[in-house]
């Protein structure tokens, strides 16, 4: 299948949709990484200020590291997910403890730390270091099943895996994988690097047609998509609609997370029964039924089992 015509209408839509947001400006893999992570599932909208705000708390991996788990859950707080945030700060020490701080470049280096998928490890790779791969993300599936696979139902990943692989451009010659030499840069708009090749005998390549550039080009595409038709990546076979979080099973371990949050901030106690009174509390305001005390000891159970929290002498604090 000749895709040449799919890439330039890719690229095009990319030039005239792209958004300049802030991780955008930054080839740091640390920032990247962040907003990787706080894009799934979350406005962009609420990602750019929420970005910013942790890069003030915690500014580089090192800090993320040497921080409280405390100090990161309450920093993630109305981001849902709490696991995403200790996952953040779990992959921040295997990072400063096995790689003295500095990001790796591969795929399975970067899988192999906590939290961190194949569409992570890809954005990582793309944005930060400009190295190609497939990134098969939802706006990714949108514009592969519009325009390769239009109407067909339950397209699974194995069929588009390849696409992505294929038509995702190589590495730019001129640009090392750490270089800063596409920071920043709008598509379209990008100059060319000091010609500083690896391969003396790599074949003249358009610098604005980088990995980089192309999966913005496919995110902004996509996001376009989903509010210009009906949304595409419905038909992907790993779609999933996102289960309802209210009177949820999930609703109330974050309510609980917070509970244990505020009291710990309050320099207070967060025994059993109080967690389970002001979780009712919650539940009551919101027009719900009170909740069973088993439920609430089996979630403070799965709490301390994945790390948020411990029982010490009868009260529960973070660890």
């Amino acid at each position: 299948m000749n895709m040449d015509p799919f890439r330039t209408l890719v690229r095009t839509e990319g030039v005239r949709l792209y958004r300049d947001l802030p991780w955008r400006r930054t080839r740091d893999p640390y920032k990247v990484w962040l907003s990787e992570v706080m894009l799934q599932q979350t406005q962009v909208s609420r990602v750019e200020t929420r970005w910013a705000e942790w890069l003030d708390a915690f500014p580089s991996v090192f800090a993320l590291a040497e921080a409280g788990t405390a100090e990161v859950l309450a920093a993630w707080q109305g981001m849902g997910y709490n696991r995403r945030a200790l996952a953040l700060k779990a992959a921040a020490e295997e990072i400063v403890r096995g790689y003295d701080g500095v990001f790796p470049a591969g795929t399975k280096e970067l899988i192999a730390l906590p939290g961190i998928g194949p569409a992570t490890a890809q954005g990582i790779r793309s944005f930060a270091f400009d190295l190609p791969g497939v990134y098969l993300e939802t706006n990714v599936r949108t514009v592969l099943l519009h325009h390769l696979f239009p109407d067909v139902p339950g397209v699974p990943d194995r069929e588009l895996v390849p696409l992505a692989e294929a038509t995702c451009p190589a590495a730019p010659a001129s640009c090392g994988a750490e270089a800063d030499c596409f920071a920043g840069q709008k598509p379209g708009a990008l100059m060319a690097a000091d010609a500083r090749s690896a391969d003396p005998f790599a074949m003249p390549q358009d610098p604005d047609d980088t990995p980089r550039t192309w999966y913005y080009a496919m995110l902004d595409y996509g996001a376009y998509l989903k509010k210009t038709v009906p949304n595409p990546s419905r038909r992907a076979k790993a779609y999933t609609r996102q289960s309802r979080f209210e009177g949820s099973r999930r609703q109330k371990r974050a309510e609980i997370v917070r509970q244990l949050l505020d009291a710990q901030a309050r320099g207070e106690r967060a025994s059993t029964a109080s967690l389970h009174a002001a979780l009712n509390d919650v539940e009551r305001t919101a027009g719900r039924p009170p909740v069973e005390g088993e439920l609430v000891e089996s979630i403070l159970t799965d709490l301390a089992r994945e790390g948020f929290c411990r029982e010490c002498e009868g009260a529960w604090v973070i660890v």
